[in-house]
């Protein structure tokens, strides 16, 4: 069987088009890390709510607590409780700069609908991400 390999030109590297690095910090974060994250923030808002609607369960007003938290805090630290204990960060579009409140709102928005964040391009970007020109990038190795 002869020794077949791809040209350089057909590897895609994941990021490669958003300038961002092949792997380590600041490269794409991958759909586990990312679904944990999620999981972890999910988790806080259900029991941050819990403490307020007790004795009854928190209901659908876990989604507002997730909401509201979430946009906080992408605005203020660029990164959720959830992705700063998984090691994750939302990479703005332009370097250095911080989140835009309406892109928060927009991106929470549709991860709240949890499919667009199940719709991803050839990066693994959810379509939440897309639609507001923001990645998942890891923060540490």
């Amino acid at each position: 069987m002869a020794n077949e390999s791809v040209p350089a030109s057909q590897h895609r590297v994941r990021g490669a088009a958003l300038g961002l690095p092949r792997e380590g910090p600041g490269s794409l974060a991958g759909f586990g890390r990312r679904a944990g994250a999620f999981v972890v923030d999910a988790f806080a808002s259900a029991l941050a709510t819990g403490l307020v609607t007790a004795p009854d369960l928190p209901g659908n007003w876990s989604l507002l607590t997730f909401g509201v938290m979430t946009v906080v805090f992408l605005v203020v630290t660029g990164q959720t409780p959830g992705m700063r204990l998984l090691g994750l960060r939302l990479a703005h579009p332009q370097q250095g700069r911080r989140l835009a409140p309406w892109r928060a709102v927009v991106r929470t928005g549709l991860l709240v609908l949890l499919v667009p964040a199940l719709v991803v391009d050839g990066d693994g970007r959810g379509l939440h991400d897309r639609l507001t020109d923001t990645a998942v990038v890891r923060e540490r190795g």
